[in-house]
């Protein structure tokens, strides 16, 4: 595979409610984009360690081309206390990409690390989105090297 696909890492995000920031809070985001010939469809769930410092795991599948390839992502997210209804933030992560075969050609699972920079907004309520730009480093076996995407994601918190 000459390219690694670009995959879409959803920010954990939080609303600007009182407290949302708060140690004890979680989220749950979800995703979807299309890239080349799949559509990547994804989901994460984060948690408040500390006040405005989030972890947690996120999911993502590739669906719609072969070979198969779906991502596990631990993202580590701090979100800057403003007195506003943006926050940005700034994260660090770790994915593990596991591929599947194609036919007769099988791919080596790799693990990438990168960081992120946005800023999350509130819609309304509980929902908010989020906007930012990845930067991410790989070796995947056949190629090494790294890439940035754009990262938009939306969701829940409670």
């Amino acid at each position: 595979m000459k390219k690694i696909l670009l995959s879409l890492v959803v920010a954990s995000s939080v609303i600007v409610a009182e407290g949302a920031f708060s140690i004890g809070h979680k989220n749950f985001t979800f995703s979807i984009s299309q890239d080349n010939d799949y559509t990547v469809i994804g989901g994460s769930l984060n948690y408040y360690v500390v006040d405005g410092l989030s972890t947690g795991v996120s999911f993502s599948t590739w669906l719609g081309d072969k070979p198969s390839i779906n991502q596990v992502t631990v993202p580590l997210t701090y979100y800057v206390p403003l007195e506003s209804s943006f926050r940005p933030y700034v994260g660090a992560f770790v994915s593990r990409t596991f591929m599947g075969n194609d036919g007769a050609i099988k791919y080596e699972d790799y693990t990438s690390y990168g960081g992120r920079v946005g800023i999350a907004m509130q819609i309304s309520g509980n929902s908010y989105m989020s906007f930012g730009w990845v930067q991410e480093t790989y070796d995947n076996g056949q190629e090494s090297g790294s890439r940035g995407y754009p990262e938009f994601g939306g969701g829940i918190s409670f």
